[in-house]
């Protein structure tokens, strides 16, 4: 029986003044002093990461954190593994409460980070066996495990090879290789796919299908929508430290009225030009996204770029560029935010 998530009204605040400037001269990390002598009390700054998350994710589901950088991804990933304190709210890994019971959570999970946090002084196989030793397993089961996994990863002729020496790609896979190592319950990959050329992300796609299969639950962020797509069969995605949109892939490209989404440019797009376009057959939504632009809500879009030209004319305006995009997780995020993942 597999391993559930549960996330309970989590909020994160982080406080991080900039260094002071004072007055032309640069950084300064004293008291910046007024014109008048007097100290001047720094501003605290607060950055509001994460606003009343709440989510189950159930035992074997390979669910996607989806969203910009910035959006609270990878702060919902460290609290979940222990490498972020919540200002509030609970996260459970199983029946362990992460932030009561730190040492039982971080031994039925597998965590991939960002960024590779390697050991540069150590070969790759050198990483798999250390690892498995933390975790308690036998010189025997280790070095079994460890051998399994460089073969998985296709690093068995880099075993000998020291990690400095390695590729960016190549430190990714054996991150990826050393949290799978101790046979975790629950696997979380914080932007896996960061630095993989098109054949290696193919490759992790294919391992994390098959661990999901074992009936382990995986959580990953991702900014890419066809890793969103292809992996996951539910997915949230996350704006601003709160969740827009929650459910499968299928159900969420669903949800978007119309469809297509075209995004359009004009030389001026007055609230005539507006009305047309709101008026053109299978136009589902309109959104004027500044004084030159605007997203049309559609259930076609090559076909609507005649009737969209001669809108414009109608009411003097001139169509600069067009971009039509088909029924994605990106036309969801951008109906719910106004604008585009990458933004």
């Amino acid at each position: 029986m597999g391993i559930g998530i549960r996330i309970e009204n989590l909020r994160k605040v982080y406080n991080s003044p900039p260094p002071s400037v004072a007055g032309g001269r640069g950084f300064s990390f004293g008291p910046t002093r007024s014109s008048g002598g007097r100290k001047e009390k720094k501003k605290k700054i607060e950055i509001l990461a994460l606003d009343g998350v709440s989510l189950e994710i159930p035992a074997g589901e390979i669910f996607g954190l989806l969203g910009p950088n910035g959006a609270g991804k990878s702060t919902t990933i460290g609290i979940l593994t222990t490498r972020t304190e919540p200002t509030s709210g609970r996260v459970f890994v199983g029946e362990f409460d992460v932030w009561k019971q730190q040492v039982k959570a971080k031994r039925v999970i597998g965590v991939v980070p960002q960024r590779p946090n390697l050991d540069f002084a150590l070969t790759t196989r050198e990483v798999l066996l250390f690892h498995g030793a933390y975790f308690g397993q036998s010189a025997r089961e280790r070095a079994r495990r460890a051998d399994e996994q460089l073969e998985k990863f296709k690093l068995t002729d880099r075993a000998g090879q020291m990690v400095r020496e390695l590729s960016g790609g190549l430190m990714q896979r054996l991150s990826i290789a050393r949290a799978m190592m101790h046979d975790p319950e629950v696997l979380f990959l914080d932007e896996p796919s960061a630095g993989l050329d098109p054949q290696t992300r193919l490759m992790l796609w294919e391992i994390v299908r098959g661990y999901g299969s074992l009936g382990k639950t995986i959580v990953l962020t991702t900014h890419y929508m066809d890793e969103a797509d292809e992996l996951c069969q539910r997915l949230a995605i996350i704006d601003h430290g709160k969740i827009i949109a929650l459910g499968t892939p299928r159900e969420l490209k669903s949800s978007i009225p119309g469809g297509y989404v075209l995004r359009l440019r004009f030389d001026r797009a007055p609230e005539e030009l507006l009305r047309q376009l709101r008026e053109l057959p299978g136009v589902t939504e309109v959104h004027s996204t500044d004084p030159t632009a605007a997203d049309i809500y559609a259930d076609r879009g090559g076909p609507l770029i005649g009737p969209i030209v001669n809108a414009a004319q109608a009411a003097g305006a001139e169509l600069h560029d067009v971009h039509i995009q088909e029924p994605s997780l990106e036309n969801l995020f951008l109906h719910h935010t106004g604008r585009s993942l990458r933004e």
